[in-house]
C-alpha cells in the first residue's frame, strides 16, 4: 500500500458509535491522520460525533478535518476502519452476533468496492474472523490490505493479566493469543517471555512467584475480560481504539512490527480459506508476512479446533 501524500492522510470510519468515535479520538491524539470521515446509517449521530471531535481538534490547535461523508470518500482514503454493527449484549458470544453483522456487511461491501478503494482496510466488527474473511472474499484486494484486529486486543489483555501475576511491567512481557477472537482463542504458552527470557527461566529466578502461574486461570481471565467490560458498561471501546491506532502507526511508519491479527490463510498452519488470528508482520503494505511459528501438539490441536469453529460459522454466513 502506498501511503501517498503524508500531508493528507485520510481515514474513513464506517460506524460512528462508541468504537468508531474512540478510534477517531486515538488517531487524533497521536496525530496519525488529518482527515477523518464518518459513514453511518444514522447521519444525525455521525454529524454529532464529528462536531464534538471537531471541537476537540480546535482546542488541540491541530488542523484536523472531521466530517460526515459517503462511500465515494473511500476512493482516496489511506484507511477504511470498519466498526459498524451493534454492541455485544451481556452474556452473548461474538459468534451470536453473526447474522446481524452479515446483514450490515451486505450493504457495505458493494459501495466500498465501487468506490475504487485501494488502501488498507482494518476490520473491528464481530465476529472478527468471519467478518475479515467475508470482506477478503468480497473486495478483491490483496490479502495484506484486508485484516481484522483479531487477537490483538486479546493479546493486550493477556499481557495485562500476566503483568499482575508476575509483578513486572506489561511492556516487558512478550506473549500473544492465536485463533478465533472468541471463546476458542488460545495462548502458545511456550512463546511467553519476560524481557527475552523464557517464562520458565524467569520463574526459576523468581521462586517467590513460581506457583502463581495457572495457565487455565490466565486463559479464563483473558477470555472473560471482554464480557466483564460489556456487562459493566455496555461495550468495549478504549482498548480497541488503542489497537487501531497501533496498527495505523505500524503501516504509516513502515514499522515491520509483529502483531497477532486476523488474516486470510493460504496454507499456513495447514489451513486455507478462512481468516484467523496469527502473528503477522505489519508495514507499509499492511500484512507483509504471516509468521508460521512452531506449535506444540496441544497448541496445534487448539488451532485446528478454533479454525473448525470459524469455518463452520463462515459457511453459515456465506449460505453454504
Amino acid at each position: 500500500m502506498h501511503t501517498g501524500d503524508l500531508r493528507t492522510r485520510k481515514a474513513v470510519i464506517i460506524g460512528a458509535g462508541r468504537v468508531g468515535s474512540h478510534a477517531a479520538l486515538c488517531l487524533m491524539f497521536q496525530h496519525l491522520v488529518n482527515e477523518i470521515v464518518f459513514l453511518d446509517v444514522n447521519k444525525e449521530a455521525a454529524y454529532a460525533q464529528a462536531l464534538d471531535l471537531d471541537d476537540l481538534a480546535s482546542s488541540l490547535g491541530d488542523s484536523f478535518r472531521i466530517r460526515v461523508g459517503d462511500y465515494s470518500d473511500c476512493a482516496d482514503a489511506h484507511f477504511v476502519i470498519l466498526t459498524a454493527g451493534r454492541s455485544r449484549h451481556p452474556g452473548e458470544t461474538r459468534l451470536q452476533m453473526l447474522d446481524g453483522t452479515i446483514k450490515v456487511l451486505k450493504n457495505i461491501v458493494g459501495p466500498i468496492r465501487e468506490s475504487g478503494f485501494h488502501g488498507i482496510l482494518i476490520s473491528v466488527s464481530n465476529p472478527a474472523d468471519i467478518v475479515t474473511e467475508y470482506l477478503y472474499r468480497s473486495l478483491n484486494l490483496p490479502r495484506g490490505q484486508i485484516f481484522g484486529t483479531g487477537t490483538a486486543l486479546d493479546s493486550a489483555r493477556l499481557r495485562r493479566v500476566l503483568s499482575e501475576i508476575l509483578e513486572v511491567n506489561s511492556r516487558q512481557i512478550q506473549a500473544f493469543c492465536m485463533g478465533e477472537h472468541g471463546d476458542s482463542m488460545f495462548v502458545p504458552t511456550s512463546r511467553i517471555a519476560v524481557e527475552g527470557m523464557a517464562l520458565r527461566e524467569y520463574l526459576s529466578l523468581r521462586p517467590d512467584i513460581v506457583g502463581r502461574v495457572d495457565y487455565d486461570e490466565v486463559m479464563k481471565r483473558v477470555r472473560e475480560s471482554g464480557s466483564t467490560i460489556v456487562s459493566g458498561k455496555g461495550c468495549t471501546e478504549f482498548g480497541i481504539g488503542s489497537v487501531i491506532a497501533t496498527l495505523v502507526t505500524a503501516v504509516l511508519h513502515d514499522e515491520k512490527r509483529v502483531i497477532p491479527l486476523s488474516v486470510h490463510l493460504d496454507g499456513e498452519y495447514g489451513e486455507s480459506g478462512i481468516s484467523v488470528g496469527v502473528p503477522c508482520v505489519i508495514g507499509d503494505d499492511g500484512v507483509e508476512s504471516v509468521l508460521e511459528i512452531d506449535l506444540s501438539y496441544e497448541e496445534r490441536k487448539a488451532m485446528r479446533s478454533s479454525c473448525a469453529i470459524i469455518r463452520e460459522n463462515l459457511a453459515h454466513a456465506l449460505g453454504e
